[in-house]
């Protein structure tokens, strides 16, 4: 320390603002979070009722409690502003499906999301004037013609545009779907865009090592790299979801941070303003590859807060980062807010960044252990509550399924896009970097074999065991918390 004993008051004062400036920013982080969490109900909930009473909340709960009146006021002012915003987005958006009008429609489409097959039958996301529909394909004959169809591309269709019944489009809805298209016929499929291009490209190039790779694994690279599940069966996912490792079947928010990771040691030569253009870039070019999907978004709009505040120079929190994240998306896609995929990838990364490192410090082994402990528990104690709501259990082997897949499973995220990319331009290499790869798509495989195999049938051991581990959490933090305020009521 600078400060020498002779000005042991001067520095105690220091502590003391130190700790006051400390509270203060715990309190402020904490009403971030209240503010995500009220956006988000009211995005789900629009009702003026809600807005009310959401409202209400923040005129109570002070922002800044030991700051002047006139900044707790621009902060309540822009926060009811913020939830009347969303709360009317969202009523306008929900009430397009109502506005529908059932006719007959030729024409060309745009081809909002790639082909998506769900047992005999195979679902398409059409973007007809400004309207989305589903449209599902069961005759063989259409679904062969679907396999060649990819997002941003433009169909001709003719057919019916239906209303879809009210239970199925609150399941769909955060897809923007407000109708259904019944096909009579599929015409001439034409290129979209030059970035729509540019990105089927790359997925083209991913997709052909698959097929290299062949079979089940080919699939699965496919989904840890960009997110493609179309060709994954039935049997994978369940034994993934068996084995609580449903987040490697498709892309996740890990993917851009590990993509970044691979960019950064060529970024970092850059200048300090290329910098930042080029991450952004990066992220937004990633984002499109994976179809945005929401665990990206959320993965996106997270990096890029933290890349524009760090290079500004300002300390980055990431459940600061989190809350402002939720915040943006929503308002930007209030419907984003009914999406699953969205819950869960929020309340895994608050996990991970909230309650791993509180289970890392009550772990008493070393930390090579423990943080991976750490960190695995808190995304699976971060999403107990959707999971449960979701899918009716807590798969008891997670913990030790992701400690022994995730890591293998985060090589092949990081190297398989480069990999397709040289593979694509140099060919003879192929031979010498396909099979690590190869072997790490094999290991997360068998992981998730061996743990559908261990996984008890009841979901019930594994459900009273994430709820001991999450009250077990929930004491520890709360009795420092007491100790914390004690501590300083004392002194």
């Amino acid at each position: 320390m600078n400060e020498s004993y002779d000005h042991f008051g001067s520095a105690s004062g220091h502590v003391a603002a130190d700790s006051d400036a400390g509270v203060s920013t715990s309190l402020r982080t904490g009403w971030l979070m209240l503010a995500a969490g009220g956006v988000w109900w009211c995005a789900l909930h629009p009702e003026v009722v809600h807005f009310a009473v959401v409202s209400s909340v923040f005129w109570v709960v002070r922002p800044f409690p030991h700051q002047a009146s006139r900044s707790n006021l621009v902060a309540c002012v822009m926060i009811t502003l913020v939830l009347g915003t969303v709360s009317v987005q969202s009523r306008t958006a929900n009430a397009a499906a109502n506005d529908v009008v059932e006719r007959s429609f030729t024409g060309s489409v745009r081809v909002v999301d790639d082909p998506q097959s769900y047992g005999a039958s195979t679902r398409l996301i059409i973007d007809i004037h400004g309207d989305r529909c589903e449209l599902w394909a069961r005759r063989y004959s259409v679904r062969a013609r679907l396999e060649s169809v990819s997002a941003g591309q433009y169909l001709t269709v003719s057919g019916e545009i239906m209303r879809l019944p009210a239970d199925r489009y609150l399941r769909v809805r955060w897809q923007h779907v407000v109708c259904e298209f019944q096909a009579e016929w599929l015409g001439d499929l034409a290129d979209g865009s030059a970035m729509s291009r540019a990105s089927n490209r790359v997925r083209r190039l991913v997709t052909d090592v698959g097929n290299v790779i062949g079979g089940d694994r080919g699939a699965l690279f496919r989904g840890l790299v960009i997110g493609d599940d179309r060709d994954q069966p039935v049997e994978m996912l369940q034994r993934f979801r068996s084995g609580g490792l449903s987040h490697l079947t498709a892309v996740s928010g890990q993917n851009v941070a590990l993509i970044l990771a691979v960019a950064t040691p060529l970024i970092r030569k850059l200048a300090p303003g290329a910098q930042v253009v080029s991450t952004l870039l990066i992220i937004g070019w990633f984002v499109l590859i994976t179809r945005s999907e929401p665990s990206i978004l959320r993965a996106g709009v997270m990096a890029a807060i933290a890349v524009i505040a760090s290079s500004r120079g300002r300390r980055v929190d990431p459940v600061r980062v989190l809350s402002i994240a939720v915040i943006a998306l929503i308002m930007v896609d209030p419907l984003l807010s009914a999406s699953v995929g969205f819950h869960l990838s929020v309340g895994a990364t608050f996990g991970v960044i909230s309650i791993g490192p509180l289970v890392t410090s009550i772990l008493p082994s070393p930390k090579v252990f423990s943080v991976p402990i750490g960190v695995t528990l808190g995304a699976q104690l971060g999403v107990l509550i959707p999971a449960l709501a979701v899918f009716q259990r807590a798969p008891l082997v997670a913990l030790p399924a992701n400690l022994l897949a995730v890591p293998v499973a985060g090589i092949v995220m990081m190297v398989g896009l480069p990999v397709a990319i040289i593979a694509s331009l140099f060919p003879p290499l192929a031979q010498i970097m396909l099979p690590p790869i190869e072997l790490g798509v094999w290991w997360v495989d068998i992981v998730a074999r061996i743990a559908q195999r261990v996984e008890p049938a009841s979901p019930i051991p594994g459900i009273v065991a994430s709820l001991v581990v999450a009250a077990l959490v929930v004491g520890v933090a709360v009795s420092r918390q007491l100790t914390r305020l004690r501590a300083r009521h004392e002194g």
